[in-house]
């Protein structure tokens, strides 16, 4: 629709001036001097046609055809042919509408020299032969019987001056119009782009906002199942290791597998209602105090893990949240990639604004590197998302002695400056 609109704009002018040419021809079809009244005709005409695409020649035109009428070098306008001078009307509208800035405003002093030359050719040439006079001289012959005397050419002259002030008058505010309506399609357009504009952000913050929750989601879901399965599948393996060689142990490991199920699908199903709910209450809110409980619970599974903290502090519960499920994904990746005899240290220190989480691990499997996913996969990087998320960073490394090196740093100041606000409530 607005392609059209502008197309129509632009074709409009053409199709004015083509109506002009064709209508002066038509009505001074049967008179005489219709050869020499043509020229002008299409003089004008072009004019017309042109002030959209080239609005200079336009007005340099409307200023030419009538400075040649003055000078005798074009036909005078006659009484049925003064009219023509519309067409300088009908620029300036145009110029108005669709010219650029130093065009619309070059269109006055142009329209101001035109509308003097259009007096001076409506009232001259002042010869005795009325066929050569132009409109002015015509009307006024009449009234005298000596046109040419010095009461005649006063009254031409000032017939000349209310003609060019007239035919400002009427350029001028065809001008205007021009210039009020550029201003309204403007407004119209800025409106148009500005609610296309709105759509599109729209669509854009929906758009990420369904990233968002897809990254959310899949990151809930690894945090559910990842540590939970890589648990099964080390108790699993272990199991079948020690078939032959220690058949008691079997049993032991196989029953820590429905254990460790259940606890995947209490997990699973509560991310599940947190979703549907949309609610995050019904999320689980482990903390840094059930970290003692997760690296109890890894040495279990054969892990040689060991958790230390230096100093003591607090965290706001979303940042509590994110220190258990980074920690919880290092001993997960350093199990799966380092095997049941991996040796992890977890070390949480204490600082002024932050506590630093520092996870680092050695296998003691040759030629099964714990670190062999080293900053790719969805692990390392919804830890490296969690602590984003929560104000912080995290890094990986790996060490020249295969010691895989995960270390986050959560800020600390969040919790203080609520209870302090808390306090004052």
């Amino acid at each position: 629709m607005n392609t059209l609109a502008r197309h129509g704009r632009t074709w409009l002018a053409p199709a004015v001036a083509i109506v002009y040419f064709v209508l002066w021809v038509v009505g001074e079809w049967s008179r005489s001097g219709l050869s020499a009244n043509a020229t002008v005709f299409a003089l004008f005409a072009l004019a017309i046609g042109l002030s959209t695409w080239m609005p200079t020649l336009s007005l340099g035109l409307i200023v030419a055809v009538p400075a040649l009428q003055a000078a005798g070098l074009a036909v005078a306008p006659s009484n049925t042919t003064w009219a023509t001078y519309v067409a300088a009307a009908i620029v300036a509208f145009f110029v108005g509408l669709r010219g650029q800035k130093v065009t619309r405003y070059l269109a006055l002093p142009a329209g101001a020299a035109a509308s003097v030359l259009m007096a001076l050719a409506f009232v001259a040439p002042l010869s005795p032969n009325p066929l050569d006079r132009g409109a002015g001289a015509s009307l006024v012959a009449p009234l005298s019987p000596h046109p040419l005397e010095h009461d005649a050419g006063a009254f031409l002259g000032s017939l000349a001056i209310l003609v060019a002030l007239a035919a400002f008058g009427v350029f001028a505010a065809a001008w205007a119009v021009g210039i009020a309506l550029r201003g309204f399609f403007s407004r119209r357009l800025l409106s148009v782009e500005l609610r296309e504009s709105e759509s599109r952000y729209e669509q854009a913050d929906l758009e990420l906002r369904l990233a968002q929750d897809r990254a959310r989601i899949a990151r809930d879901v690894h945090d559910a199942l990842a540590h939970s399965l890589a648990i099964i599948v080390s108790q699993a393996q272990g199991a079948v290791a020690l078939a032959s060689v220690r058949p008691a142990a079997v049993t032991e490991s196989v029953q820590a597998i429905p254990d460790v199920s259940r606890e995947a699908l209490l997990d699973v199903r509560g991310l599940v209602e947190r979703i549907q709910n949309d609610d995050e209450a019904v999320e689980p809110r482990e903390t840094i105090a059930d970290l003692a409980g997760l690296v109890s619970h890894m040495r279990t599974v054969g892990m040689d893990a060991v958790l230390e903290v230096e100093g003591s502090g607090r965290l706001s519960p979303s940042h509590e949240l994110a220190v258990y499920r980074i920690v919880q994904e290092s001993l997960t990746n350093a199990l799966k990639y380092g095997g049941p005899g991996v040796a992890v240290k977890v070390t949480l220190t204490w600082e002024d604004h932050d506590v630093k989480v520092t996870v680092s691990s050695v296998s003691r499997t040759l030629g099964n590197p714990a670190a062999v996913a080293m900053g790719a996969g969805v692990g390392i990087h919804g830890m490296k998302e969690r602590a984003r998320l929560a104000g912080g960073w995290l890094t990986t490394e790996r060490s020249a002695d295969d010691e895989f090196v995960v270390t986050a740093s959560i800020p600390a100041q969040a919790l203080a400056s609520a209870a302090t606000a808390g306090s004052e409530q």
